[in-house]
């Protein structure tokens, strides 16, 4: 009875620059070390498939990061805190202060009129 092996592929994500990603330091992470995930904005894709990234939290670059041990960070995912906030008095409390910035601008333009731009002499 012979043994069987099933190799197993993962996709490999394509990131483009300027997205946002969580990445883990394959390094860290596999020594068992803490503080091995990151927030991050692809600063540069390279065509041989890996990547430049900038972390946000300190600006770091890191180089050469493999598609492997990172993940895409949709702006559905930031944005769902507004999306799903409660239409009470107490919305406020539970929100980000990005979310409440981003709402008051939309009241204060929801509630003015619309203008055109002044004419040309």
């Amino acid at each position: 009875m012979g043994i069987s092996i099933q190799k197993t592929v993962s996709p490999v994500a394509v990131f483009r620059d300027g997205d946002y990603v969580l990445y883990r330091d394959p390094d860290l992470y596999w020594t068992g070390q803490s503080g091995h995930t990151f927030v991050c904005r692809v600063k540069k894709a390279w065509a041989t498939g890996v990547y430049h990234l900038t972390e946000l939290g300190s600006a770091r670059l890191i180089e050469f990061a493999r598609p492997d041990y990172m993940r895409l960070l949709p702006p559905i995912d930031a944005m769902r805190d507004i999306d799903t906030a409660p239409l009470n008095g107490a919305a406020a409390e539970g929100m980000t202060a990005a979310a409440m910035a981003w709402l008051t601008q939309q009241h204060t333009t929801a509630n003015k009129l619309p203008e055109l731009p002044a004419p040309r002499d």
